[in-house]
């Protein structure tokens, strides 16, 4: 979807993955989506601070305060705003239950559509099991997705100056993997076996940095995607639809500042 100027209302808005604290969070970009959001109803679907890395380099830049006084504001201005904390953000798992300013901390949260249908709100992480079994593989993972995300900029500065679009590494390795369908293809399961033992319609989860909807296992799977490179998210309307938002990454040009001459009057 192509950005515009015009405030669109819609019924929930479910984000995940925007990982405060890495140097590839597309902070400016959401920042300019919730501008153009109105909603009655917030998910925040996990690792929205990125815990691992603000541990190893605190990173903070404005834009950061920005976007947490928003969502602080959108709670204060009668918006429901749930945070569900995800592996990266885990330390405010033990905080589940209270709230921030307005801000509800929960570990997983029922959404009840306009049409009445019910879906299970969870980040996912728990049902991944290279993250449940293997932490430390699931370290080293993020710590090679960071590293293909550096060696993305040099890569993307050449394209965009050849009229070139945007190309992720990270997403073409892990196409070359073998068992990366494998892989998602069990978490999706795994999330959609969660949801028919909860008694619900559907799922609507994050984690895996693969946005997406659909109804292929008899459920409704829908996954928030990312703020890292894909800038996707999902969102209700006010018939009960779904819509999977995409958000325009490449942000237009700066455009130079105007400075203005000093003019300075001599006395005749």
């Amino acid at each position: 979807m192509a950005e515009t100027s015009e405030i669109r209302r819609v019924r929930a808005l479910f984000i995940s993955d925007l990982h405060l604290g890495m140097r590839s969070a597309c902070i400016r970009q959401l920042l300019g989506f919730l501008g153009r959001y109105q909603t009655d109803t917030l998910y925040l679907v996990g690792d929205i601070v990125d815990g691992w890395k603000l541990q190893k380099t605190w990173l903070w830049p404005p834009e950061y305060n920005r976007f947490a006084q928003a969502i602080l504001n959108m709670a204060a201005s009668g918006t429901k705003v749930y945070y569900l904390p995800g592996n990266h953000d885990e330390f405010l798992r033990e905080y589940q239950g209270t709230y921030f300013g307005d801000v509800e901390l929960v570990d997983r949260a029922i959404h009840t559509s306009a049409t009445g249908k019910t879906y299970l709100v969870i980040h996912g992480d728990q049902f991944d099991m290279v993250v449940g079994q293997f932490p430390r593989l699931s370290h080293f993972g993020h710590w090679a997705y960071d590293m293909a995300l550096k060696v993305n900029i040099p890569i993307n500065w050449v394209r965009r100056r050849l009229g070139l679009p945007y190309w992720s590494l990270s997403q073409w390795a892990k196409e070359q993997v073998k068992n990366s369908s494998a892989i998602k293809d069990r978490f999706q399961a795994a999330l959609v076996r969660e949801a028919r033992q909860t008694g619900v319609d559907g799922v609507i989860c994050g984690h895996i940095h693969v946005a997406d909807m659909h109804d292929t296992l008899g459920v409704d799977y829908m996954n928030c995607g990312d703020w890292v490179e894909n800038c996707t998210a999902i969102a209700e309307h006010f018939d009960g639809s779904f819509e999977l938002v995409r958000w325009p990454r490449e942000l237009p040009a700066r455009q130079p500042e105007r400075r203005r001459l000093r003019v300075v009057r001599i006395a005749q």
